[in-house]
């Protein structure tokens, strides 16, 4: 398999017709059909059906061509990277994060970033928390925001911080009468919906834990790739999911009330390298840590519906836990 195939194989994909695909890249039709054919065979299944106008993929397909946008993407900015840096135009530093933490705060990172280094290309690539760990390692990406715990001695991680978690209800439900903290136990026998259904270990492990700890058996666990799934399936009422407390802007024809339990949170960690002595490793850690000393809507812990809490609890339920950063 090479980048052509696949670059053949995503313009079939996209122009859904063989015959125009081949006059968008430029070759003819039989090199084309070809080269297809040859991808499917060492991918093992079929990746398009032929016999129907227009031409339409396959699961298998599908799945594959999404992989495949993304690994063009990447090579293009591979490309671009390589080349600012050959001309010394620009410092490039390319980072990885966990969809999540895009309701956590790296927006507004990479705004300061952007501000404190003005020289720098940043550049940003979605990945599950421990493919981050092997793209540090490989050098594809320089730092990563994830949520999962590792023991890989040549990436460095700290926790910047324990994000409480949130239970996600439908609208219909007795539990959204409420917008205090609920009890963990209060969503037994409940359909819960959890992602990211691979790799795994996942977030989807983290939420699975909460529930073993506290002998909290769910009616049935139903497994999807990402959280705007299982935030739609929500809405849907097919069941309840849990996310982090930052992410509960996402959607608003769901119900969001914290979880009352010291135990249910999901780590923020940052990553790199190990001996990673680039100054952009401390100004990242630095901006961090001023952001985490300044009020942020993402901090906030209260329910998004509920009215301020009493003076003598609003201190234990708007805890967070400050990150010691060595810079």
């Amino acid at each position: 398999m090479d980048l052509r195939q696949i670059r053949y194989f995503v313009a079939v994909a996209r122009e859904r017709n063989f015959t125009r695909a081949a006059e968008y890249l430029h070759i003819a039709q039989p090199p084309l059909s070809r080269q297809i054919q040859l991808l499917e065979e060492e991918v093992g299944v079929p990746l398009l059906i032929r016999n129907t106008r227009p031409v339409r993929m396959t699961d298998a397909g599908r799945l594959f061509y999404e992989q495949a946008i993304q690994i063009l993407g990447r090579v293009e900015q591979m490309q671009v990277a390589a080349r600012h840096v050959g001309l010394r135009q620009r410092s490039v530093l390319s980072i990885g994060f966990v969809a999540s933490v895009l309701y956590a705060g790296l927006p507004t990172l990479m705004r300061k970033l952007r501000h404190s280094a003005p020289e720098l290309d940043i550049q940003v690539v979605e990945l599950m928390s421990l493919q981050q760990v092997e793209a540090l390692k490989e050098g594809r990406i320089d730092i990563g925001f994830g949520r999962i715990r590792h023991t890989d001695p040549n990436v460095a991680s700290i926790v910047l911080r324990e994000e409480r978690l949130a239970a996600v209800v439908p609208i219909g439900s007795p539990m959204a009468s409420e917008s205090t903290p609920l009890s963990i136990e209060q969503l037994a026998g409940e359909k819960l919906i959890v992602y990211p259904n691979q790799p795994r270990p996942s977030f989807a492990d983290q939420v699975l834990n909460v529930f073993h700890g506290h002998r909290v058996q769910p009616g049935e666990v139903l497994e999807v790739r990402e959280i705007q799934t299982a935030l739609g399936l929500v809405a849907a009422e097919f069941g309840v999911c849990v996310i982090p407390s930052s992410a509960r802007q996402i959607r608003q024809d769901v119900h969001y009330r914290l979880i009352d339990s010291d135990d249910a949170t999901s780590p923020i960690i940052f990553n790199h390298r190990v001996n990673d002595n680039s100054k952009y490793i401390d100004i990242v850690k630095q901006l961090v840590a001023e952001m985490y000393a300044e009020p942020q809507r993402w901090l906030d812990t209260l329910p998004a519906q509920a009215s301020p809490a009493p003076a003598t609890d609003a201190k234990r339920r708007t805890r967070t836990r400050t990150p010691r950063i060595k810079r």
